[in-house]
């Protein structure tokens, strides 16, 4: 006989104990992450490959088996399963252990690879060479702490990737995404800038480490010189590779993004964004909703990307010099381009939009202003390479310690367990910015929402990774337009009942505040309009 259910809590209840099959998967997984704490300590392995194959296999392993323990015999369909009752994923003591461990492995790995046993000048010892088997089987060289990283970062996203392909199988979106970013970030993010290191021992190449599914400004280091100078020193691949970064800025995104929105790049292709919906999933309703953290977010990302604009102008600048003789393209004709080719939009975004920006063109505005100011102080500098007091060089590199570094790896990846999974997507990604501007203005991805069947349970907010208030689109039948929104389709994907879907449509109608009045029956409002 069925249990009865006496209890009248609206809230559920906490969640059971761990199963046999998850307390297995524990013990599995825990296993192999002993195996790289010894290899940590410096504890000496006899067959290091072997050593890794069994560390790596036993921490995919103990995943996998976790999830299949969560969610096999169980109907398909998102449920809270008490996310808010367990410490690791409520703020809990747990959460902040991983949140602390997580960062204090960031901090290690970006400024003090040594105590990993990282050897720059002889052998490794430690973690890093316990993982030099693998990495001469694939590029011919030791292993360094990025190669460390980047092995782990994909072991991530595959492993946590099948779970979460297995939570949310009931969903043909998510399954299709999942696989997606799994593998972009392994064939493009892991094994292709390791062959690109291998074809460095033919004189004919000096190529960079080259993620290829990177686009500017995510990729700022795509215009250093020695970046320019491998590129342009490698013949036709070289320069193909170069014509394609630039492609993937000016025509490839804006492209995809018409039609898709910004989801096509930040949930089906970039590895930040997979990192964060795989291993990230169990913190997305920790994002903060909060108006105060909205306003914050659009003020900081768009600065990150000002100061990313400057920044890359400033090195190809001083890269390109005022010799005529050395580069067609001269230093201040650059500049001249660069501020034309910024006006241009501006302009017409001003004309053709200023009416449903509003405030945001007058922030536009005060962008644009910073970034045409910068663009006299690197022209007037007191050399080639500065802007106003500053060599570009050195602003290069701040902004790699402080943007790429320390907001998007220690504090975006290492405290998920605290702010949620996409702080830096929010927060700091000039690409998700540069994105979100084109989707705010001429893409065709929409959110649609039925507002007659909202319950108002409140699922598609909290589950919302970039801090929107779903709901109250939901509840007024609003189609939801934000520039924030990566198209993850959480919201649609727990809504018990249909209200949400994303959708490619036509741009006139997309935006419609009457809308809130009736609903979302389009007919009928335009039946009101013509009145």
């Amino acid at each position: 006989m069925d249990r009865i259910e006496r209890s009248m809590s609206l809230t559920g209840e906490p969640p059971k104990a761990l199963n046999t099959i998850q307390k297995i998967a524990t013990l599995w997984g825990m296993t192999g992450l002993a195996i790289l704490v010894l290899a940590a300590l410096n504890t000496s392995f006899p067959n290091k490959g072997l050593w890794l194959v069994l560390s790596l296999v036993s921490i995919v392993g103990g995943i996998v088996l976790f999830a299949k323990g969560a969610y096999a015999g169980k109907p398909e369909g998102i449920k809270n399963h008490g996310v808010w009752f367990k410490s690791v994923s409520g703020r809990g003591f747990w959460a902040w252990v991983a949140g602390i461990s997580l960062t204090g492995f960031y901090v290690i790995l970006y400024f003090y690879a040594e105590l990993l046993g990282l050897n720059p000048g002889g052998e490794n010892r430690g973690v890093i060479a316990l993982f030099d088997p693998l990495s001469l089987l694939l590029s011919g060289n030791p292993a360094s702490q990025w190669f460390v990283y980047g092995t782990l970062y994909t072991i991530a996203i595959i492993a946590f990737g099948i779970k979460f392909i297995w939570k949310y199988r009931h969903n043909r979106y998510e399954r299709i995404r999942t696989f997606s970013v799994m593998f972009f970030q392994t064939a493009f993010a892991f094994l292709i800038p390791e062959f690109m290191a291998r074809l460095n021992e033919s004189e004919a190449y000096n190529l960079p480490y080259y993620d290829l599914k990177s686009v500017w400004p995510l990729n700022y280091y795509l215009f250093d010189g020695y970046s320019l100078d491998g590129l342009l020193s490698s013949g036709n691949l070289g320069l193909y590779m170069l014509i394609f970064g630039v492609a993937s800025i000016f025509i490839i995104t804006p492209i995809l993004t018409y039609k898709y929105g910004k989801r096509w790049y930040c949930s089906w292709v970039c590895g930040c964004g997979a990192l964060a919906e795989t291993a990230g999933d169990s913190f997305r309703q920790l994002s903060d909703k909060s108006m105060f953290a909205w306003k914050v977010e659009r003020w900081v990302v768009h600065s990150v990307l000002v100061f990313a604009v400057v920044m890359t102008t400033a090195l190809v600048s001083t890269y390109l010099g005022n010799d005529p003789g050395a580069h067609w393209l001269t230093r201040d004709i650059f500049l001249v381009g660069v501020g034309v080719f910024l006006t241009l939009p501006f302009a017409a975004i001003w004309y053709f939009k200023r009416d449903s920006l509003k405030k945001d063109a007058k922030l536009g505005a005060i962008a644009y202003l910073v970034i045409i100011l910068a663009l006299l102080g690197i022209h007037f500098g007191s050399g080639n390479d500065n802007i106003f007091l500053f060599e570009a060089s050195n602003l290069r590199q701040w902004y790699g310690f402080l943007i790429g570094a320390v907001f998007s790896g220690v504090i975006g990846t290492g405290f998920y367990p605290i702010f949620g999974s996409r702080v830096w997507c929010r927060f700091g990604c000039p690409m998700a910015a540069i994105m979100g501007i084109q989707q705010r203005l001429f893409s065709r991805f929409r959110i649609t929402t039925n507002g007659g069947q909202c319950i108002s349970c409140g699922n598609c907010s909290t589950y919302c990774e970039m801090g929107i208030d779903v709901r109250a689109y939901a509840q007024k039948g609003e189609n939801i337009v934000r520039a924030s929104c990566v198209g993850c389709g959480i919201c649609s994907a727990v809504c018990p009942r249909g209200v949400l879907k994303l959708e490619n449509g036509p741009l006139d109608g997309r935006i419609d505040a009457n809308q809130v009045l009736l609903g979302n029956d389009v007919d009928l409002m335009a039946l009101v309009n013509k009145k």
